[in-house]
């Protein structure tokens, strides 16, 4: 009661991981792409980030365990990417947009996401 409010990225990573699914659909389906099912942890053993494509859509699977939040972001932006089929500028610009989605809270600084990783895929994208 009372004290601070909470940073968006406090609570469990389940938690953390939901919001920034909501994020990044919402993102996408603005700008008109397909937007994936995400889910955790992946079905290969040891891997990161899976992609697996049905007839109707797809299902981008990331591991959150012992992982920076900020580099299960970059995963899952990377899976939209790669749903969407998207290279070149477009997928330059797009990874750009659903990072500042992910990132777009009024009350949080931009050194929301933490790790290395994901301050590099944030500049690269900002400087183009």
């Amino acid at each position: 009661m009372g004290g601070e409010p909470q940073p968006r990225t406090a609570g469990s990573p389940a938690i953390q991981f939901t919001q920034a699914a909501r994020r990044l659909g919402a993102a996408a389906r603005a700008a008109g792409l397909s937007v994936p099912a995400f889910r955790s942890p992946p079905r290969v053993a040891g891997a990161r980030r899976t992609l697996r494509r049905y007839p109707d859509g797809a299902v981008v699977s990331v591991t959150l365990r012992g992982r920076p939040f900020g580099d299960v972001v970059v995963d899952m932006v990377e899976g939209l990417v790669r749903v969407n089929r998207l290279d070149g500028d477009a997928a330059h610009r797009f990874r750009g947009e659903l990072l500042h989605a992910v990132n777009d809270d009024p009350t949080a600084g931009r050194g929301d996401l933490p790790s290395p990783r994901a301050r590099m895929a944030e500049r690269q994208t900002q400087a183009a």
